[in-house]
């Protein structure tokens, strides 16, 4: 689905969920419609509709019911790896229903960081069947102590499978649902809201805003109040026709109203030099506006809407600094110094107003570009690898320790004569990364247009900057590990695999992505005399080293036992005997299949492992079901019976270990099923492709907690097979 094109509203797309609204197709009204009933069905005040974008992994808001759009921009997009309820709904396929702020902020911090106020929510992700759409979410008052209750529950539930099921339609008839535009917003359901005459009276000017921040009335004080800039304020967004609402500073106390319902108060300086007091009333329809003229504030000399000014009133700070605080929490999320990256282009640029953003990197004396946003293409690449010893901004701010702000380029140039500029117009920050006193490289911050860095910016601007080089000192140290564990886990697995005319064996290995630590999954070929070859896989216990090492003993041990030309219940008994005597408490499960290239006879043994696949010549796959003993490292004396096979040319055997199979909130069995289907679709392909199409999906998962091991062994139909890891 492409973007809807833009009407009258500049911040999002506006329509009503009764007409056709200005979406070039059924989408748009289809979604309108169902997020209004939704929204009456759970008793709430707001809503919308998440949807998957063009783009993997991200999520963007399609509409927006009974908000004003300016003020949420920056919850438009959501990855599907944050830690936000919208997210956790469309990862996991679970409802999520959050009735109050204390429950909010137990299990999603990082939300109530950005919208601070006393609201419920509930998440409901969309899907049909395996697919999901995306993510149905309601916004109400939120209820203290009180959990949703389960007709609330059910009625959403429903509300969310109605329109999945209208969605998988418009999917079968050959329109994808996936959104890259703006939202749509919607008018809640219509409330009618008098205003009275009395109001007329009022020396103060009264607006009424609809849910939308629409001026629906305005009392009579207003044109004396506000002069010409009372003409057209009919129809318009508040914010649009007052330009000096809108300030980042003001649109925190209009978000405060909207979500939680509660009155609000700040003081507002017109461009003109005036004064006035802005009062906020909320009710279920709109919020009315009470505007009066006041004196200059003693504590905010200037005016927050000037450069270099302070932040004077409490819910100013509040405007600079919760999107900071956002960051610094997501910052201790992030692992890798990619992902660390990620959020600060996340969180710092929208948090200012940014549109560029460089983070360089310090190894051996010199700064290496880590990550890249909004620049033009290779323009950056040029201060890639400068020395310490040369002048530029973002070798300086980092040799010196200070911040450098530059309110123009124009400023800049001036101060760097010569040094290339990709445009002549914006400003720049440049911010020294050092943690702890020890440097770690810098950040530059791009803006589009000149603008001013007051005192409190500066300082929020220095401080972050300390949290970032904390968080990528920190991922540096952990990728460094990471890339050594790595190493390690590689060394102790085959380098190649052995390659028989008869037969091919593919092998193939990934890490788990939850944490550093290297896992105990271990694969292994061993060409045990003419045209026989053992197969062998096993997971060990846990992670880290000393899975490791346990992992590598093993192998070892299996390999020793093989070459000795013993059975393979000799192999398998012999293994165990010996894990029970090296390490009592660790223990590991195993396969062991030895196989004989020409005939094809196959005899299998199996200790606590999951069951092997066998696909036929015809394609035709099977899980076996092979009688098996105990997981090794438990007893002695345990027997592990042999079963034997036939490998027809032309059949696939497959080995794996349970992290290709289990998922969290899933049955094994499912993953098994899901393998065994994979193989079969995968007939007929080189063995190579076979095994990264079996492991390519597993691979994808963003959590996943498991290392995965898999072998593939094929006879091949005619002579001249090759192996390959």
């Amino acid at each position: 689905m492409q973007r809807p094109p833009v009407g009258a509203h500049p911040d999002c797309v506006t329509a009503r969920p009764d007409t056709d609204g200005p979406a070039p197709d059924e989408t748009g009204p289809l979604l309108a419609r169902a997020t209004v009933g939704a929204v009456e069905a759970a008793d709430g005040y707001a809503g919308g509709v998440y949807l998957r974008s063009g783009t993997d992994g991200l999520l963007r808001l399609a509409v927006l019911v009974g908000l004003p759009g300016r003020l949420f921009r920056p919850w438009w997009r959501m990855q599907v790896n944050r830690p936000y309820p919208v997210a956790e709904a469309y990862r996991t396929g679970r409802s999520v229903h959050l009735p109050d702020a204390e429950s909010t902020m137990r299990l999603f911090p990082q939300l109530m960081a950005g919208l601070p106020y006393a609201f419920g929510s509930l998440y409901e992700p969309l899907t049909a069947g395996r697919e999901r759409f995306g993510v149905l979410m309601v916004l109400r008052t939120a209820t203290p102590g009180t959990p949703v209750g389960p007709a609330d529950r059910e009625r959403l539930r429903a509300a969310a499978g109605s329109l999945a099921a209208e969605l998988a339609r418009l999917t079968a008839a050959g329109a994808p649902v996936v959104w890259d535009g703006d939202p749509v917003c919607v008018d809640p359901p219509d409330r009618a809201e008098g205003a009275p005459e009395t109001a007329d009276r009022l020396p103060q000017a009264l607006l009424s805003l609809d849910r939308l921040g629409r001026v629906g009335y305005a009392s009579a004080a207003t044109d004396a109040l506000l002069g010409a800039e009372a003409a057209g304020l009919r129809g318009r967004v508040l914010w649009e026709a007052l330009p000096w609402l809108g300030h980042p500073a003001h649109e925190d106390n209009f978000r405060a109203v909207y979500m939680s319902g509660e009155p609000m108060g700040f003081l507002a300086n017109r461009p003109s030099g005036e004064w006035f007091s802005v009062d906020l009333y909320p009710g279920p329809g709109g919020v009315s506006v009470l505007l009066a003229a006041a004196n200059a504030p003693a504590y905010a000399p200037g005016s927050v809407l000037r450069p270099g000014a302070g932040l004077g009133s409490p819910a100013d700070r509040a405007s600079a600094l919760y999107r900071p605080v956002a960051m610094a929490i997501a910052l201790t999320e992030a692992v890798t110094a990619r992902q660390v990256s990620a959020v600060v282009t996340e969180e710092l640029l929208p948090a200012f107003g940014g549109r560029q953003l460089a983070i360089y990197l310090l190894s051996e004396r010199h700064l290496h570009l880590a990550w890249e946003t909004g620049f033009p293409r290779g323009f950056l690449n040029r201060f890639d690898g400068v020395a310490l010893d040369v002048r530029l901004p973002g070798v300086e701010t980092l040799t010196s320790g200070r911040p450098i702000f530059f309110e123009s380029m124009q400023h800049l140039a001036a101060a760097y004569p010569g040094i290339p500029m990709d445009t002549d117009v914006g400003a720049r920050a440049f911010l020294p990364l050092i943690a702890s006193g020890r440097p770690v490289g810098s950040c530059i911050l791009g803006f589009d247009a000149p603008r001013g860095f007051s005192p409190e910016e500066r300082t929020v601007l220095t401080a972050l900057a300390g949290l970032i080089a904390q968080a990528l000192e920190r991922a540096q140290r952990y990728d460094n590990e990471s890339a050594l564990a790595r190493g390690l886990q590689s060394a102790l697995l085959p380098a190649r695999l052995p390659v028989l005319e008869q037969v091919d064996t593919v092998g193939r290995y990934l890490p788990g992505t939850q944490g550093m630590d290297i896992g105990g999954d271990w694969y292994d070929v061993v060409e045990t005399g003419p045209g026989m070859l053992a197969l062998a896989i096993g997971d060990v216990q846990g992670h880290g080293v000393a899975a490791a090492a346990t992992m590598g003993q093993l192998r070892s041990a299996v390999r020793a036992f093989a070459l000795s030309g013993n059975s393979p219940q000799e192999v398998v008994s012999g293994t165990n005997r010996l894990l029970i005597g090296l390490d009592p408490g660790q223990f590991a499960s195993c396969c062991y299949v030895l196989l004989d290239a020409a005939s094809g006879r196959a005899l299998a043994v199996r200790a606590g492992h999951p069951q092997p696949l066998l696909r036929g010549p015809d394609g035709l796959t099977e899980v076996l079901d092979l009688p098996g003993g105990v997981v090794l490292g438990v007893d002695a004396q345990a027997a592990y019976p042999v079963t034997e096979l036939t490998m027809e040319p032309g059949a696939v055997l497959a080995l794996y270990t349970d992290g290709l199979v289990e998922q969290p909130g899933t049955d094994i069995d499912v993953g098994v099923e899901r393998l065994r289907a994979a193989l079969a679709a995968a007939h007929p392909v080189p063995l190579t492709d076979t095994a990264d199409r079996l492991i390519s999906e597993a691979g994808q998962a963003a959590d996943r907690p498991d290392d995965i091991a898999l072998l593939l062994a094929a006879r091949t139909r005619e002579r001249g097979g090759g192996g390959a890891r």
